[in-house]
């Protein structure tokens, strides 16, 4: 799949836009409209991903040794629980991935959500970024393709 960047790229050659046929903006156009759909659909799956480790990181501020002992619902699924009773509250067993589950202590899960929360927020930017930039070449496009259809009706009265 070919690539359309702004930024002038060693392994990618420079097509001066007017030169195309309105077909072949069109195309472009259209690539650009569904380059920006997947990257829309990625910053939203990166935000729910960006939410539940903001979430998972909020819900080890509650533990501490004062609620050793108490009873609590374990959630088996996202709508069954079954009761439960904790015993150990300097340790959690956090997923990371794939249904891999690992024992941390506190401070090592805290770490975790935070180092991921930070992963995510990075991969966000870099795909706004990307988008931005996309958003430009497509709006430069559609200027074109409104040009260029401009120029051909005068032409054609």
């Amino acid at each position: 799949m070919a690539q359309i960047s702004a930024t002038e790229q060693p392994h990618m050659k420079q097509i001066d836009l007017t030169t195309l046929n309105l077909q072949q903006l069109g195309t472009l156009k259209q690539q650009l409209d569904q380059e920006l759909d997947l990257f829309q659909e990625s910053l939203t799956s990166l935000k729910i991903a960006q939410q539940k480790f903001q979430t998972s990181n909020e819900s080890l501020e509650c533990f501490d040794s004062s609620i050793e002992g108490k009873e609590i619902m374990v959630p088996l699924t996202g709508s069954m629980y079954v009761p439960g009773k904790l015993v150990d509250t300097s340790n959690v067993i956090i997923d990371i991935g794939t249904k891999y589950y690992v024992e941390k202590d506190i401070p090592q899960a805290r770490s975790y959500f935070q180092r991921k929360t930070k992963f995510v927020t990075e991969q966000m930017e870099k795909i706004q970024y990307l988008g931005l930039e996309k958003s430009k070449i497509r709006d430069a496009i559609v200027e074109i393709i409104q040009l260029k259809i401009n120029q051909q009706q005068p032409s054609q009265a």
